[in-house]
Order: structure tokens, then C-alpha cells, then sequence
């Protein structure tokens, strides 16, 4: 993943940023925490403006979160609801689990997506229940753009400060991103394993 993303960015420049950043949200399993730093990198060795770069990685994440939310809003509520009501040992929520998440979030939905841009494995994610609460698509750009410039910011920023050394970024960052990942998916087996039947 190193080598791809390294050789990538050095041929296809600003582009190159957006597209991976792009992907990065609608395929999380490549990351940000590799993407950004070898962009900064680029930007303190000459051959990229750190504007443009810092343009080009939010335009992206952006862009990649966007399908997310839109898919959501489309599909809707109520047909998540039916859904989860008929496979709910495997979504391990209910029709009444989502509509107090989505209360939850019209209270808290903006600085959810303002601060869930910033956290590794739920920034793609945070797309979904701002989409199914309608939340306004100028509220979700807004707030999903700050959010992402700051977590774009941040990282070009490290990869900048650190040049030759950029890549001790991934490698700090990446281990946090898979440790999430890894206690949300060590939570869900709980949640399948413990499930039991709603009454009726």
C-alpha cells in the first residue's frame, strides 16, 4: 500500500490527491494517514503548493463522503427500519434503536459530522445517519468540509514539519485507525452473539 500511494502521488500530483482521498472515504481501508503525510512531503521538497494540496485532499474527502450520505437519504428511514426489524440479529439494532439514534442526532447531528471527520474509521461512516436524518445538505457540506480540512490539515501538515521522515505519520496514526476498527468490530460480534428477540 506504501509503494501504490507513494508512486501514485509523484506521477499524478494535485489529482492524484484528490482521487485517493476520494477513495479513502468510499473505500476506507486505504488511508488518509499515508496519503496526506507523502503530500505534505511533496509540498516541502518543491514540487507541490501546500494550498493546492490542502484544496485538492478536502475537495476529495468530500467527494468520497458524499455517495455515502446521498445513498443514505435516498434509501431512507423507514425502509432502514423495515430492514432492521427483519435481520436484526445481524444489524443488531431495531426499528426503535435507529429512531433514538436519529433523535440523538438531529440534538447533536452537527457537531457529530464536524468532529466525526476527525476521528480515523468513523469519518466515513458519519456520512450514513447525517443522510438518513435529512440532515440539509448545506449543513452537511459545511460541517463535513471543516472537519476534513482539519484532519487534511493536520496530517499534510505532519508530513510537511517531518519531510524524509514523513512516513513515521502512518506509522503512528495507522495502528490508532486499525485499533478502532478493531474494538467496533470486536463490539459487534458482542452484539450478535448476545442478540435476543424483541418482544412482540
Amino acid at each position: 500500500m506504501f509503494e501504490f500511494i507513494t508512486s501514485f502521488l509523484e506521477k499524478s500530483g494535485y489529482i492524484g490527491v484528490f482521487l485517493l482521498m476520494a477513495l479513502e472515504n468510499i473505500f476506507p481501508p486505504i488511508p488518509s494517514e499515508l496519503i496526506m503525510p507523502f503530500a505534505g512531503f511533496v509540498v516541502a521538497r518543491g514540487d507541490l503548493n501546500l494550498v493546492g494540496v490542502l484544496a485538492a485532499g478536502t475537495a476529495g474527502s468530500i467527494s468520497g463522503a458524499l455517495p455515502w450520505y446521498w445513498g443514505a437519504r435516498k434509501y431512507g428511514k423507514e425502509r432502514l427500519k423495515a430492514f432492521a426489524d427483519r435481520h436484526a440479529r445481524w444489524m443488531t439494532v431495531g426499528s426503535a434503536d435507529i429512531d433514538q439514534a436519529i433523535a440523538a442526532f438531529d440534538r447533536h447531528g452537527r457537531s457529530v459530522v464536524l468532529f466525526g471527520r476527525l476521528i480515523p474509521a468513523i469519518r466515513t461512516l458519519i456520512s450514513v445517519p447525517a443522510g438518513l436524518a435529512c440532515m440539509s445538505w448545506g449543513q452537511f457540506l459545511l460541517y463535513s468540509t471543516i472537519g476534513s480540512l482539519a484532519w487534511t490539515g493536520v496530517l499534510t501538515g505532519a508530513g510537511f514539519l517531518l519531510e524524509s521522515n514523513y512516513e513515521q505519520v502512518g506509522r503512528y496514526v495507522d495502528p490508532v485507525s486499525k485499533g478502532i476498527f478493531g474494538i467496533l468490530l470486536a463490539w459487534y460480534i458482542y452484539r450478535v452473539v448476545t442478540h435476543r428477540p424483541a418482544k412482540a
